[in-house]
């Protein structure tokens, strides 16, 4: 009869079998067995709440459970994430067996309890409960998430003396917590001791060797998986993919794409993220976009992946465009979304865009998450709102080191050093994490400031925390110390340098230019020619300055020619007004008037202020000369007048209300007939 009712509820749906249990008039009546059936249904039908009500019947009506049921019912609040009702249950069961440890254990673990799950696991040891793989592999994933590699060293002990390392379950779960650990030779040693090795420990030893960047070992172990006649898997092939990024093998990579389609994985989620990883870092974002179009493109994963790619490959416009077909396809936005979208937005200076995100984001309660205000503080700052970026910021309740860098730098950009370093010092007060764009970018406000004390101090700032060895620290030290006055410092930190990129060497030049020492200057630059590193627009802007400080002609013109001519550089305004500036500077006025008409595009403002300033007297007959001062420089663009036959440069001064009485400054090339008219506030061309 028992066994016939067992059967007859398994086969019951929850409703029915569960209105049988509430209408019994007796605790006798109930089994457990028809118990744990209801609750059991009410788990998969995901009503908890019936089912902890029918948890509350039994306990009024006085009905005892045995272990199996009370299992059952740990499980039901497990899975709910009711965790304390669990432990209470837990703690008033009168057995507990390894399945009730275990069920809790794993409660804790997806509840970020690990402490507690640990605990637990060391109370079913004392209690005497038997550890069999089924325990292991659950306290081994839970190693995985809290990378203790003491305890997982532990747990290996206690594993090989039970006599359970050659288990694949339990050898490829301990395998995965020294791979997280970044301990591949106890992985390597774990691996060769697993008896019957399976395709999960195999994929899972690859996996390890391509996280812990020991590429050329994954392809290696490869060959020998494929000896033994087991095929790769998505999950082998994604980490072979990790493998050839990291070693840069990007035809081994399309090899493995071939081996992907041939095992028709190519629509696999996690090998088609992979796919896109290897050509977008390629930088043959075309083909990453094929395949994206082919991938099935329900989730946000994938379009979140490709908006960052492109956000990332400075393609901000087809990063936004995409965003816009992803919200054309009714796919939800999430905050990895919205802060690469945002990312693109604050590269293009899109504020108006930025302004509905940032509404989207405020609607649907998102303005909390770091990423996302991180990423509308910078768009804030990119469109020069600083007040905005100031505000949000103010409000961010969960900022981190990016969120004070990205405020710093803002600052930094718009020329407001003073803000960009009284921010640093709160940092610092708040003990945030320090990285080498926080020193980088409040040395550049100290360059800014030509503050040579508060430089000196983050220097020494610097050093205590080994942050000197970074390249792009380093090259802001060079820079900080040549705009402070103290180029001795500036070279002393050029030639601790372990390691010089371009912008070490331009900095250097620069800063000797600066100080008019256009011997040492050059003689860095020839260093630089004989360095592997590559001579670009910037090198020949700075050594062309040191050249013209110093009225160094013939070098300078010969650097010039140079530049085009070896180098293939073509020249920028810098380079032409750095030209202008020596030839003038050298009394050949007839040469720098020939260069500027050279020049292939409409000249700056700097080329002609180039010209008189060097030219140092107010009239030049001969080109229709003339220099003039006025007050206000945002009238600059204005008072250009161009035609066939002239243009007509004013530069304002301060000081200066009118134009009568002021000095002049005017350059002109003038048609014959034309003339200048001055009178008082005025200019007119006649």
């Amino acid at each position: 009869m028992a066994v016939r009712l067992g059967l007859f509820l398994g086969w019951l749906s929850a409703q029915p079998a569960i209105a049988w249990i509430q209408e019994s008039e007796t605790s006798s009546s109930i089994s457990p067995h028809s118990f744990s059936v209801a609750i059991r249904d009410c788990v998969s039908d995901s009503d908890i709440r019936r089912g902890n009500g029918l948890h509350c019947n039994l306990i009024k009506r006085g009905v005892s459970l045995d272990l199996f049921a009370c299992n059952i019912l740990l499980n039901m609040y497990v899975k709910s994430e009711l965790l304390c009702d669990a432990s209470k249950l837990f703690d008033e069961m009168p057995h507990r067996n390894t399945i009730s440890f275990v069920t809790l254990i794993q409660g804790f673990a997806q509840s970020f309890r690990y402490f507690e799950a640990v605990d637990l696991f060391s109370r079913l040891q004392r209690e005497g409960h038997e550890l069999n793989p089924f325990v292991f592999t659950t306290i081994l994933k839970l190693l995985v998430s809290m990378e203790c590699a003491d305890f997982g060293r532990a747990i290996h002990t206690c594993i090989i003396k039970l006599g359970q390392e050659s288990n694949a379950y339990v050898g490829t779960a301990l395998l995965d917590a020294y791979s997280v650990s970044g301990m591949v030779d106890s992985a390597e040693k774990v691996f060769e001791a697993i008896a019957g090795k399976d395709m999960v420990s195999w994929t899972g030893m690859i996996g390890c060797y391509a996280e812990n960047e020991f590429f050329e070992e994954s392809f290696e172990l490869l060959s020998k998986m494929r000896m033994v006649g087991f095929k790769p898997n998505n999950f082998t092939f994604v980490s072979l993919f990790k493998a050839a990024i990291g070693l840069e093998a990007i035809n081994c990579g399309k090899s493995i794409h071939g081996c992907v389609l041939k095992s028709r994985y190519e629509l696999d989620p996690y090998v088609s993220i992979s796919l896109l990883d290897l050509y977008t870092k390629s930088e043959d974002i075309h083909e990453a976009r094929k395949i994206f179009e082919e991938m099935p493109k329900k989730d946000v994963i994938p379009w979140s992946f490709m908006i960052a790619r492109y956000s990332q490959s400075d393609l901000s416009k087809e990063a936004i465009e995409l965003f816009c077909q992803m919200r054309q396809a009714f796919v939800v936005p999430n905050q990895f979304t919205l802060a690469s979208v945002l990312q693109a937005c604050a590269t293009l200076e899109c504020l108006d865009l930025g302004r509905q995100i940032h509404c989207y984001v405020v609607k649907i309660g998102l303005l909390s998450d770091v990423f996302v205000s991180n990423a509308l503080i910078d768009v804030y700052a990119k469109c020069r709102l600083l007040e905005c970026s100031m505000e949000l910021f103010m409000r961010s309740p969960n900022r981190n080191d990016v969120t004070w860098n990205t405020m710093i730098v803002g600052n930094v950009n718009l020329k407001k050093g003073d803000v960009a370093l009284t921010l640093f010092l709160e940092m610092l007060a708040h003990s945030e994490k320090t990285t080498e764009v926080t020193y980088s970018s409040a040395l550049r406000a100290c360059a800014s400031l030509s503050a040579l004390d508060p430089g000196s101090q983050i220097h020494s700032l610097v050093i205590k925390t080994i942050f000197d060895r970074d390249i792009v620290v380093a090259n802001a030290l060079i820079d900080m110390y040549a705009k402070c006055g103290n180029i001795q410092n500036a070279r002393l930190v050029f030639d601790m340098m372990t390691e010089r990129d371009e912008v070490s060497w331009n900095a250097m030049i620069s800063g000797y230019s600066m100080h008019g020492l256009s011997v040492e200057a050059l003689s860095i630059f020839e260093m630089m020619k004989e360095s592997a590193c590559k001579l670009n627009k910037l090198t020949f802007v700075g050594i062309l300055s040191a050249c013209s400080n110093t009225g160094l002609v013939d070098k300078g013109e010969e650097y010039f020619t140079s530049m085009v001519s070896d180098y293939g550089i073509v020249p920028c305004m810098e380079h032409y007004t750095c030209m202008v500036w020596l030839l003038g500077r050298s009394g050949k006025l007839d040469r720098a008037m020939k260069l500027i008409e050279e020049i292939p595009y409409e000249p700056s403002i700097m080329v002609w202020r180039a010209l008189l300033g060097a030219s140092k007297i107010g009239y030049i007959p001969k080109y229709d000369v003339v220099l003039l001062d006025v007050e206000d420089e945002e009238k600059e663009r204005l008072l250009w007048l161009e035609s066939p036959s002239y243009a007509v440069y004013c530069r304002f001064r301060c000081g200066a209300h009118t134009v009568q009485g002021s000095i002049f400054q005017i350059f002109s090339f003038l048609h014959p007939d034309s003339h200048i008219v001055f009178q008082p506030g005025r200019l007119e061309l006649q």
